[in-house]
């Protein structure tokens, strides 16, 4: 074994969860992630914890959701018990075939979404963490080489992380306050929404692994505005570029998109929570410096800002505050490198990716 292999897992279970003795942990995995469930499966051993490990492959996925019937979606009730008896959840991502749910029927991913929307509810209600294990999929998706993309995992997974979290600690003291942010990029971006009431995160590998974000969520009504994403995501196995949107009162009354259209619209369509924002982020890692095509890596590069639509990250919503509920929630990605700035309550914090407390 790769000895990355194992100081990745060491991170997760010590640094991310602080995995304590007799904990129950859920790990979501997929057959070819096996190198790195056995990393953690033997730290989750030294440490006297009880692993338990779920994760469908992608081809059984697409046997099951290929055959089944529409009207007969229904909460996977076995599924929701084992997120209910576990203390901490690891969350593997890693594919061989990074487009494997490309085929699969909008319509049943979505009714299969609302129906086990209880289980994502109590996933975000448990410590968990989201990590990457390199593989051959996600390697091409970044269109680098294995070992290429495996130097870039690493890097990128074992840092220090005190000093990524003081880094960020500036933007937090901007944002925790702020009443309104305004982010304006080139000529198709010019997009307005008021934070006041919620609280800012900072991500320094906790929930993500790698971590490197300042986030925040939008009251749903007040966002207003256009923006361009101008920054590929792959969504549903499919790379959504291009995308633009349009919101009144919060809510998009516009699109389109240069590729994979149909994509996004059914999206939107999801539930009457996916036309709206549930999160606005901040990256501010300097160490992820590319495009990989997927979000873990790219929602964190410095010199960005992603909006999401959907589900609002609760952990920066105050009790009594209105957020957004969505069984989606789809980060989609602003280069903010250039002909950009973004401005908090009438102050510009950041312009051409570089911030005031930078300069």
């Amino acid at each position: 074994m790769d000895p990355r292999v194992r100081e990745h897992a060491e991170i997760v279970v010590d640094h991310c969860l602080d995995v304590q003795e007799g904990e129950n942990v859920l790990v979501v995995a997929k057959p070819a992630a096996e190198e790195f469930v056995v990393a953690l499966y033997e730290l989750l051993g030294e440490r006297n914890a009880l692993p338990m490990r779920v994760g469908d492959s992608p081809r059984a996925s697409q046997a099951y959701l290929g055959e089944l019937d529409i009207d007969a979606a229904a909460l996977k009730e076995h599924r929701l018990a084992a997120y209910e008896a576990a203390d901490k959840v690891v969350l593997v991502w890693g594919m061989e075939n990074t487009r494997a749910s490309s085929e699969m029927d909008p319509e049943i991913s979505n009714a299969m979404g609302e129906a086990n929307r209880p289980v994502f509810e109590e996933r975000m209600d448990t410590p968990w963490v989201g990590t990457m294990h390199p593989l051959s999929g996600t390697a091409q998706e970044a269109e680098m080489s294995t070992p290429a993309y495996e130097d870039f995992v690493y890097d990128a997974i074992d840092k220090d992380w005190e000093a990524q979290r003081e880094f960020q600690e500036n933007m937090v003291e901007i944002l925790d306050p702020a009443e309104e942010v305004r982010i304006v990029s080139g000529d198709e971006t010019d997009v307005t929404m008021r934070v006041d009431g919620m609280d800012a995160g900072n991500d320094h590998a906790k929930r993500n692994l790698p971590g490197g974000e300042v986030y925040t969520v939008p009251i749903p009504e007040s966002v207003e505005g256009e923006v361009r994403f101008d920054v590929p995501v792959v969504q549903r196995g499919k790379q959504l570029a291009g995308v633009w949107l349009r919101f009144e009162a919060g809510e998009v009354v516009d699109f389109a998109a240069e590729k994979n259209e149909e994509t996004l619209e059914s999206i939107l369509d999801a539930d009457e929570g996916a036309r709206r924002l549930g999160e606005l982020g901040i990256g501010m890692n300097r160490d992820i410096d590319r495009v990989t095509n997927h979000m873990l890596f790219d929602e964190k590069m410095g010199d960005t800002v992603h909006l999401a639509l959907g589900t609002a990250i609760e952990d920066v919503v105050p009790e009594g505050q209105p957020c957004n509920e969505s069984m989606v929630h789809v980060d989609m990605l602003v280069d903010m490198s250039e002909d950009s700035y973004i401005e908090v309550d009438g102050e510009v914090v950041q312009r051409d990716g570089t911030f005031v407390f930078e300069e």
